[in-house]
C-alpha cells in the first residue's frame, strides 16, 4: 500500500486515531520517524508496547497535538469514520506541510473474490454491519469530505490481502469491531451465539480483504 504513496523514507509521519498501532507497525519499518496519535489509554498503552520506537500521543483528530506544518504525511486507517470531519480535516491541513500526504485507508469484503465463511454466516454479519452503519448514508462520500479540504487530486486504489482464521478467530475477531462491542453485553453476547451456530466448521478461513485507499497531497 506505502508504494503507492509520493512518500519517501526519510519521511516523518503521523499515524491518527492509531489504536493499537496495527498500522504504526507498518508505518515504523517504512519511515524515518513515526507519530501516533490516539485518545484511549488503554489502546495507546498496547501501541506503546508493540512499536516502542513510535513517537505515542495522547489527542484526537479535531485536535492534533503537534505544531503546524510538522509532519509530511498523515495516516487514518480504521478511524477516519469517527473524525468530525468538519474540524479534523482543517486539523490535518494544518498539520501537514504542503506537499504532504493524507492518507485514508479502512478494510473491506474483497467482492471480486469469494469467501470461505458459509453464506447465512456472512448474510447475518451484513445486516449487522448495515444496522450500524446506517448513520452514515447521508454523509457524503469521503472522496468529496477531502477535496473540500486544501488538497489536490484525490487518487483512489486497493490493496488485496487476506485474512487467515480458525473458527475461533473468526468469532473472536467479531468480538472486536466496534460496532459488535460497543451494543449492551446481552445483545452482544446473543450477536456472538448467534455468530458461533452459523459457523460450524473449524476452519481455516482465508477470507479475502481489499485494503482501500483515498490519498492526496496537500495544497
Amino acid at each position: 500500500m506505502l508504494d503507492l504513496l509520493p512518500l519517501p523514507a526519510e519521511a516523518t509521519v503521523l499515524d491518527l486515531g492509531a489504536g493499537t498501532g496495527k498500522l504504526t507497525r507498518v508505518l515504523a519499518r517504512r519511515y524515518r520517524h513515526v507519530i501516533a496519535v490516539e485518545p484511549l489509554d488503554n489502546m495507546r498503552a498496547v501501541l506503546e508496547q508493540v512499536v516502542p520506537s513510535a513517537d505515542a500521543r495522547a489527542g484526537t483528530a479535531e485536535s492534533i497535538p503537534l505544531a503546524d506544518s510538522s509532519v509530511d504525511g498523515v495516516f487514518a486507517a480504521q478511524a477516519f469514520h469517527w473524525f468530525d470531519h468538519d474540524s479534523a480535516v482543517p486539523e490535518i491541513a494544518r498539520v501537514l506541510r504542503p506537499g504532504g500526504v493524507l492518507c485514508v485507508v479502512w478494510n473491506g469484503p474483497d467482492e471480486e473474490r469469494r469467501s470461505p465463511l458459509p453464506g447465512a454466516f456472512q448474510a447475518y454479519w451484513h445486516e449487522l454491519h448495515s444496522a450500524a452503519f446506517a448513520r452514515f448514508d447521508d454523509a457524503p462520500p469521503w472522496r468529496e469530505v477531502i477535496a473540500a479540504g486544501p488538497f489536490g487530486e484525490v487518487h483512489e486504489d486497493g490493496v488485496p490481502h487476506d485474512h487467515v482464521l480458525d473458527r475461533a478467530g473468526v468469532l473472536e475477531n467479531a468480538t472486536s469491531v466496534s460496532w459488535i462491542a460497543s451494543r449492551p453485553a446481552a445483545e452482544r453476547e446473543r450477536i456472538l451465539a448467534r455468530l458461533g451456530e452459523l459457523l460450524p466448521d473449524e476452519g481455516p478461513f482465508a477470507i479475502p480483504n481489499r485494503a482501500n485507499v483515498l490519498w492526496a497531497v496537500r495544497a
